[in-house]
């Protein structure tokens, strides 16, 4: 089980006025668990969880093939019919992840999304777990 930091599900609220369109927003540890919330239905945040999990992991091994690159992934955006869908690090072991529709200001996402994550970046970490613990 991951240690939640105190609620930061207000944190995500602030992200979700700023930007009209913004349908879920979920921060997730590294490994695809559900640290934090916001919209959207709570079984639907778990599935993009444990989704992005598996997502960071093939952006880093993609990383990983560009010259220069420190090989970890910063920002996965994925446009689809019907809207956008953001994958953001946010921390060590943490990642903030947005769903939102096909009206929304997909440069505005972004960089509400870094401005968040710089902001508060520290509040949104997933401590590494050791036997199925949190640590």
């Amino acid at each position: 089980m991951i240690q939640q930091r105190g609620n930061m599900d207000w944190m995500l609220k602030e992200l979700a006025d700023d930007v009209p369109d913004i349908h879920q927003i979920v921060v997730l540890s590294a490994d695809g668990l559900r640290i934090a919330r916001h919209g959207g239905d709570p079984d639907v945040a778990d599935r993009l969880a444990a989704a992005c999990a598996g997502l960071q992991s093939l952006a880093a091994a993609v990383a990983s093939e560009i010259p220069y690159s420190d090989g970890r992934m910063r920002l996965v955006v994925i446009e689809v019919t019907g809207g956008f869908f953001y994958l953001m690090a946010a921390g060590t072991g943490a990642y903030l992840a947005v769903l939102a529709g096909e009206t929304v200001d997909a440069g505005l996402v972004g960089s509400r999304m870094r401005d968040m994550v710089v902001r508060i970046g520290a509040h949104l970490t997933s401590p590494p777990r050791h036997d199925g613990q949190a640590g």
